[in-house]
Order: structure tokens, then sequence, then C-alpha cells
């Protein structure tokens, strides 16, 4: 006998999950309240925390599905990010923010954004400076783009999410065409 679902209340939300689902918010759940050790607001921290990790996997998920899987909580548990306690100085964990092209609210392929998720920077700022670069290497920016563009993988896409703008689905469909030609597996 297999266990096929849980259901699981996270604050004021209740969700089914897969097995594996589950045992991955069990594992991240756990992580936090380790991290949260001995803090006075652990609970409303964790109630929170629950709570922004149901309404990102409710958001994720198709219309008509009711059971949360695998593939839909990690990105969800990668938006909502690792706890971390106020005033600790340790680095940040690049594993909650993997180096991905984001194509929503991208303006050519995602490159500037994924970039400036992965680094914690404002999008704006990155922009400029590889308008900057653009100028400042004669054009040779555009090859350092267009690499990126190749090998940085595409984050998923948000599902119930706004359409891509005309550019960035081109440009993405443009880059999947491309890999599938070279053979090179997109990551």
């Amino acid at each position: 006998m297999q266990r096929i679902s849980v259901t699981v209340t996270l604050n004021r939300s209740t969700l089914q999950f897969e097995e594996a689902a589950y045992q991955r918010l069990e594992q991240y759940l756990q992580e936090a309240r380790r991290t949260l050790d001995g803090d006075p607001d652990q609970a409303e921290i964790l109630g929170d925390l629950e709570q922004a990790v149901a309404d990102q996997c409710t958001r994720r998920l198709a219309p008509g599905r009711m059971l949360v899987t695998l593939a839909e909580l990690q990105p969800a548990l990668d938006e909502v990010g690792a706890v971390q306690v106020p005033g600790a100085t340790a680095a940040p964990d690049r594993t909650t923010r993997p180096l991905q092209q984001v194509s929503e609210g991208a303006v050519i392929s995602g490159v500037c954004m994924g970039l400036a998720r992965y680094f914690g920077l404002d999008v704006t700022l990155l922009r400029i400076a590889a308008v900057l670069l653009l100028f400042a290497t004669g054009g040779g920016m555009i090859l350092v783009y267009l690499a990126l563009m190749l090998l940085m993988p595409y984050a998923p896409l948000a599902r119930g999410g706004k359409p891509l703008r005309k550019i960035p689905a081109k440009a993405r469909s443009l880059v999947e065409f491309v890999r599938g030609k070279l053979g090179v597996a997109a990551t």
C-alpha cells in the first residue's frame, strides 16, 4: 500500500500534497524551525512562512488541479527562500536561487532579470550597467549577452501568470530551437 497524497494545513490554507512534495515541505519547515530556534517570534514567523508557501503553491496550481506536486512546490520554496535570522552575518545561500533566465518581466530574454535575482540586485541597475558596458566595449557586450542567453537555463514559467511579451517569448523559443539544433540540453 502506498500513500498517494497528504492533506496539509499551512496556517489558514489546506492543500493536498503528493508524498514527495510533502516530504520536501516537511524538510523545509524543519530547517526553518531549527534556524528560528530560540527566537521569541518563532510561531508568528513560521505561520507567515507557511502562508507564503501555501500562497505560492496555490498560484502555481493549474486550474482544476488540487494536488501539489514536487514540480510545483520546489519553485514555490525557491520563491519564498530560506529563513534567515535577522542580524545574522552568514553569506547568502545561493542554493535557493539558481542562476536562471527569468522571462516574466524581461525586456529581451531574461538574462538581466535572472542575474539580478541571483545576486539580489535591482534589475534596473543591472540593465543600466549592461547598456554602459555595451558602449564601453564597442558592442562586445552583445556577444556576452548572447552567450549568457544560450548557457543560462530558463526558470519555469509561473502557472496562471501573465503571458510573455512578444520579444521575450520569441527569444525564449529561438534559444530553445538553437539549443535543440546544437544538442545542448536545458538544465
